[in-house]
């Protein structure tokens, strides 16, 4: 009868140990808005965007998807840039594909990438033609 207490109590402790790890997973959210505005130094546009963002802390999968209307041309790169806060300039670190109509993506982070998402480090770069640099651009916050 020990034994069979015993191996019930294990199995009980090893169902709750392993509830309590998926529990601690926590699915973020961020989110961009984005204008010529925030670029640096400012650009003249009319375009805007928003770009939504999650990152699954236990996957470490960053998701977004971006939009945007109004460029002065065809977006030709976008980019997550970082770390910088707002108003300083940064490389890009997460590149986002297929951006001639927006874009829907994913990436893996690394924890330091995943650090300076959280820490407000990141922001997202919408490039044209016209605007080599940027176009337009939006600090990436915790979504409210």
């Amino acid at each position: 009868m020990r034994t069979l207490r015993t191996g019930l109590f294990g199995g009980v402790l090893a169902v709750v140990l392993a509830a309590g790890s998926v529990a601690s997973a926590e699915q973020m959210k961020f989110k961009a808005d984005l204008s010529g505005g925030e670029e640096v130094p400012p650009v003249e546009t009319s375009a805007t965007g928003t770009t939504d963002v999650t990152y699954d802390t236990d996957t470490k999968k960053l998701t977004w998807t971006l939009e945007y209307s109004g460029l002065s041309g065809d977006a030709t790169a976008a980019h997550f840039h970082g770390p910088a806060d707002p108003g300083e300039n940064a490389g890009p670190v997460v590149p986002i594909s297929d951006v001639a109509s927006g874009s829907q993506g994913e990436a893996d982070l690394t924890d330091e990438q995943a650090a300076d998402l959280q820490a407000g480090k990141w922001y997202v770069n919408v490039h044209t033609a016209a605007n080599p640099n940027g176009e337009i651009r939006g600090q990436v916050v915790a979504a409210q």
